[in-house]
């Protein structure tokens, strides 16, 4: 079943308004060397220009990063000059969930009636990640030691413990066997070069380029950088950092944007190049698992939602989720009682590298187009964010020229 006219009914998705940029692998393309925020901008532009998308429609930009940047104060006001129109706009955080919660935040203000056309702009760039020096009154030292994105990667102030800790503990508490975890991970590579050679990518993924300030070429952004083949093997042989996490079963940091367009019914009509297909968010959710058990956490979520809305996983036709670790699938699979193997057909940030930001906005994106490949059906999105954070939403797909 469906919740008939869901959490916003009033918010649509316009399809095929919508794209995002390669993730090259932090530090493996000219990405690292722009400022990311002018970037996405900029690239939000050239991709709406592709759609066909006329940017004076646009009344309101919801931004989502988690990486701090030059100019970040001024966020959507200097953005949104970037794009084309300048409107007004707020920006989303919240970890790896960012480019959800922003896709979220989107649906709430049409959902008001405050905004007709909103534009969901999410981005990051890990490469070169600024160092902060961080004022602390309550100490001996005035400010305190320097910390930038890594560290955070490392260390959870609330246990101590690391992003790969947390996997190892979800493993050890599930007993997840490491065999099953390995072939998860061949199946997630397997299915992501599969989506690229039936030609997913080139629908979702933009070629870019990038420019010096004085106008030059200084790179294309035109592959997901720092995918490397596995094999069954070579997967075998890697040296576990914790109980059933490999370098090969966890993602990689990474750049990129991603961009979306929220807007009414009516509007969606207008601006889609397929106004017969009817997006609509139905069900969303978020909970929290112990701590130091993050991949429990998108599971529990995901029950919440299910419990709250009435839907079970047979009511989804493409389950997508942010998975940092292959433990994280298998941790799913085994709370939900369902086969991993249906899941993340077209992809994942397994594969692709995790920029934070738009991460969760590429997999939406993936999964609606999966989902008017299969001519319409629900969509289930989740993943963690931080520590022990889980986040779930159902977007509802309607092909009404199939009916």
């Amino acid at each position: 079943m469906t919740p008939t006219d869901g959490i916003f009914p009033r918010a649509r998705i316009p399809f095929g308004t919508w794209g995002n940029s390669y993730f090259p692998a932090w530090q493996t393309s000219a990405l690292a060397e722009v400022n990311i925020g002018q970037f996405a901008a900029e690239s939000m532009s050239r991709i709406m220009g592709l759609r066909q998308v006329p940017l004076g429609e646009l009344d309101y930009l919801v931004l989502g990063s988690t990486v701090p940047w030059h100019w970040k104060f001024w966020n959507a006001p200097m953005l949104s000059a970037l794009v084309g129109p300048r409107i007004p706009g707020h920006h989303v955080e919240q970890a790896c969930a960012t480019g959800l919660q922003a896709t979220l935040a989107a649906a709430a203000q049409v959902q008001s009636g405050d905004h007709d056309v909103v534009g969901v702009l999410t981005f990051d760039r890990t490469s070169d990640s600024p160092v902060g020096v961080f004022p602390e009154r309550r100490s001996y030292e005035r400010t305190m030691a320097l910390a930038d994105v890594w560290d955070n990667f490392g260390f959870d102030p609330a246990t101590g413990g690391s992003m790969i800790a947390t996997a190892g503990q979800a493993a050890r508490k599930h007993k997840l066997d490491r065999r099953e975890v390995d072939e998860l991970t061949l199946c997630r590579y397997e299915q992501y070069f599969s989506a690229k050679a039936a030609g997913l990518l080139e629908r979702t993924c933009v070629p870019l380029d990038l420019l010096t300030v004085q106008g030059r070429p200084l790179g294309r952004v035109d592959a997901d950088l720092g995918i490397r083949r596995v094999t069954a093997d070579s997967l075998r042989a890697m040296r576990e950092l914790d109980t059933c996490v490999t370098a090969g079963g966890q993602t990689h940091a990474s750049d990129g944007m991603a961009t979306l367009l929220m807007t009414t019914a009516g509007k969606a009509a207008e601006l889609s190049p397929r106004p017969e297909i009817d997006i609509r968010l139905v069900a969303k959710a978020e909970a929290r698992a112990n701590p130091g058990l993050m991949p429990e956490a998108p599971a529990i979520a995901v029950q919440k939602l299910l419990r709250q809305s009435g839907m079970t996983m047979g009511d989804m036709a493409v389950v997508k989720n942010h998975n940092p670790f292959a433990v994280n699938d298998a941790v799913f699979a085994k709370v939900l009682d369902y086969d991993w193997k249906n899941m993340n057909k077209t992809g994942c940030s397994l594969v692709w590298g995790h920029p934070q930001g738009p991460t969760l906005t590429r997999s939406l994106i993936e999964g609606l187009e999966e989902a008017v490949a299969l001519g319409g059906g629900n969509v289930l999105l989740f993943g963690c964010a931080a520590g022990d954070v889980g986040i779930a939403a159902v977007f509802s797909v309607t092909d009404r020229g199939a009916q």
